[in-house]
């Protein structure tokens, strides 16, 4: 049996949220950025974070990064205590959080971060607007895979 390959991270992400893609249709996307402490931003250098079961709390006009693990590092100071599943600010202009407010109100939708990244030195994530798959789209989109999957071999033999 074939290894499964991990996706492919460059350089300027962090982390991805595989899960984001499977469980949801994703709409549209935003880059928000992220207010983090030092020790947070020492361990996302290290690549010690987890999105999996990370979601996005709307509420009074602020959005909530929820559930993501950041890791700490053994070389953080010792006076600070280092929570790793704290909330976390999600920075992000008055429009684009009347807009996400506005359509999380709907029935179905949710907002849920697809990945971290490097933009220069800041850390930004990009969230997007999503609407849950039911088990039958998975199922889709499974053999919608292993199709091109089976395409590409087929072409690939077929030019050796």
């Amino acid at each position: 049996m074939a290894k499964k390959k991990k996706p492919q991270i460059t350089s300027s992400q962090i982390a991805i949220n595989k899960k984001a893609r499977q469980n949801y249709f994703l709409h549209q996307e935003y880059i928000a950025g992220l207010a983090l402490e030092g020790w947070e931003v020492k361990s996302l250098r290290a690549g010690k974070v987890q999105l999996t079961d990370t979601y996005v709390l709307l509420k009074n006009g602020e959005a909530w990064l929820m559930g993501c693990h950041i890791t700490p590092i053994n070389t953080i100071c010792t006076h600070t205590t280092a929570d790793p599943q704290r909330k976390r600010k999600l920075l992000l202009h008055k429009k684009e959080l009347h807009h996400l407010t506005a359509s999380t109100e709907t029935k179905g939708n949710t907002c849920v971060p697809v990945k971290l990244f490097w933009k220069q030195q800041k850390v930004k994530c990009a969230i997007a607007l999503a609407s849950g798959k039911k088990d039958y789209d998975k199922r889709h989109d499974l053999k919608e895979k292993d199709w091109k999957m089976q395409q590409s071999r087929l072409l690939k033999y077929k030019h050796t």
